[in-house]
């Protein structure tokens, strides 16, 4: 088995490179055809003088070269970042700053709407556009643009940089739990044990064809690349707006695997599902957040040959654990076992193991666990810490990820999710910082002090609501603020209820008391809150 990522879908071109390894609409790309752009790409990054691990910023929807771009970038030895497609410029300007992304590859569109960022992204040096739009977004100082198939032919044959198994190849970024959002480092390692631990567990072959319809940026719709490739599976890529056309991509594609969160499998749920579909879908995963019963229940009704699969993850870790098929009738609320090559504990805060039904944190150890937060020792040593009850006679500390999540494991050893320690906010399948939409609400000068929660929402999980006084000799103005978080927050960010107070209670520390107001807006909001319209 390799250890290196981009040496999946190239192990795949040598057996078989005919075999189509992505498809967009009605176009296709044969694991040939890829590895090939792959090693171009990679070649061009070399010619444009990124050295070891510098990092290629990709920011675009699902398309080929978004595919190209990552494992070229893995090829090459650097390092790729790829961004969601829904954030706006700030959230955007952070993430190339913060990693000092050096090339960036997107689209003119994308590119004149962050515009206004570049001259404040100073270690960016080359914008690499896809398409035949050249662009006419005007670039701040010494940085070049240039057109993709212009940037594929432009390099020199080999000579990329050698990297190992350990070395550090990918940064997804994902809210912490104060601030802005934080690089996870992943290794080469984390990402080929990971594939290989999913493609074992779901039984992935050759035959398979699976829908990605979840962004890159996340580590759950990324594995669905990794996985394909490391059987040699064909990938269908879809940026769907409605759920109705899910359904359709299923039928037509004759998908056999299909991944999605929480909110989309409850739209899902309750449409109607081709009698066909059943002869081939031969499975579906469900992360990001519990799955409802009754869309779990619905789900199976109508795709009755399909086999579930709920599974819990961890940016930080990748993947934890699932639930065979077999056990979800006996147990539908669990969580289940850890993945092969990864060992779930469950631990009191001293470390020391809980007993059968006794909740405790989550501690993943073993070769998932990621390298950390990027430039953020701090949080790093918060989240990654020694694993528990290690052997004194071993000299070197193995570390573990303590999630944070209070978790149950019952006498049979299956796990249950309890809750969460800290503040964050799950919504949409995303992890959402209330600190970040705060700065966002306080930047637009509306109000005075705000604090945001998360509320039950029978379709996202949690519902963002915001309870906030109004700013000095100010007006209370909704509609305006709401039309200011939507200019400046991605959508799953933005939020669904507002508040007012003429002041906010505070404990006994002078701090927001956030245990009352999310109390509070649970009461007022639980369950009841709308999602917004989509972009």
């Amino acid at each position: 088995m390799t250890t290196l990522l981009h040496v999946l879908p190239a192990l795949r071109a040598a057996i078989e490179p005919e075999a189509r390894a992505l498809t967009l609409r009605s176009a296709h790309l044969s694991y040939g055809e890829l590895a090939t752009a792959i090693r171009a790409f990679a070649d061009a990054l070399i010619g444009a003088g990124l050295d070891v691990h510098e990092r290629v910023g990709i920011f675009l929807p699902k398309t080929f070269e978004t595919v190209i771009a990552m494992f070229g970038a893995a090829h090459a030895g650097c390092v790729f970042v790829p961004i969601n497609p829904l954030l706006k410029p700030p959230q955007v300007e952070h993430i190339l700053n913060d990693c000092s992304v050096r090339v960036l590859v997107t689209s003119a569109d994308r590119m004149a709407a962050v515009q206004a960022i570049l001259p404040h992204c100073p270690q960016l040096r080359l914008v690499v556009l896809i398409g035949t739009e050249p662009g006419d977004a005007e670039l701040p100082g010494t940085l070049r643009r240039v057109q993709w198939q212009e940037f594929l032919a432009s390099g020199p044959a080999g000579g990329h940089h050698r990297v190992i198994d350990t070395d550090v190849v990918a940064i997804l970024y994902t809210s912490g739990s104060t601030g802005k959002p934080n690089g996870v480092v992943l290794s080469h390692r984390n990402m080929v044990t990971g594939a290989h631990s999913v493609a074992e567990y779901l039984e992935n072959t050759p035959q398979d064809r699976l829908l990605a319809v979840l962004p890159f940026s996340f580590d759950y719709g990324f594995s669905q690349l990794s996985t394909a490739f490391h059987v040699g599976a064909s990938v269908v890529l879809m940026d769907h707006l409605f759920a109705r056309d899910v359904v359709s991509a299923v039928a037509r594609e004759r998908i056999t695997g299909l991944a999605a969160v929480p909110p989309l499998w409850l739209q899902l749920a309750d449409l109607a599902w081709p009698q066909s579909v059943g002869e081939h879908l031969r499975y579906f995963t469900n992360s990001g957040g519990a799955m409802p019963r009754a869309t779990l229940d619905k789900l199976r009704a109508a795709l009755p040959k399909t086999r579930p699969f709920l599974m819990y993850g961890l940016t930080e870790a990748f993947r934890s654990t699932y639930l065979p098929p077999v056990e979800v009738d006996r147990r539908p609320d669990s969580m289940g076992k850890a993945i092969p090559n990864a060992e779930i504990l469950v631990v009191r805060p001293d470390g020391t193991p809980c007993d059968a039904d006794e909740p405790g944190e989550l501690v993943h150890r073993g070769s998932l666990v990621a390298l950390g937060y990027w430039n953020d020792p701090v949080k790093t040593a918060e989240r990654f810490k020694p694993a528990p009850d290690q052997d004194p006679a071993l000299v070197l500390t193995e570390m573990a990820v303590w999630s944070g999540d209070t978790v149950r494991r019952d006498a049979e050893g299956f796990l249950y999710f309890v809750g969460r320690r800290d503040e964050m906010i799950k919504t949409s399948g995303y992890r959402v910082s209330p600190t970040e939409v705060e700065e966002a609400i306080y930047a637009t000068g509306l109000v005075g002090d705000v604090v945001a929660v998360g509320v039950p929402h029978p379709a996202l999980g949690q519902a963002i609501v915001i309870v906030a006084s109004p700013a000095a000799q100010g007006t209370v103005d909704s509609a305006r603020l709401l039309e200011e978080c939507k200019r400046q927050l991605p959508t799953f960010m933005v939020p669904h209820a507002i508040e007012w107070r003429d002041s906010l209670p505070r404990n006994p520390n002078g701090k927001f008391d956030r245990p009352t107001l999310a109390n509070e807006m649970k009461a007022l909001h639980g369950s009841t809150a709308t999602a917004p319209s989509p972009p």
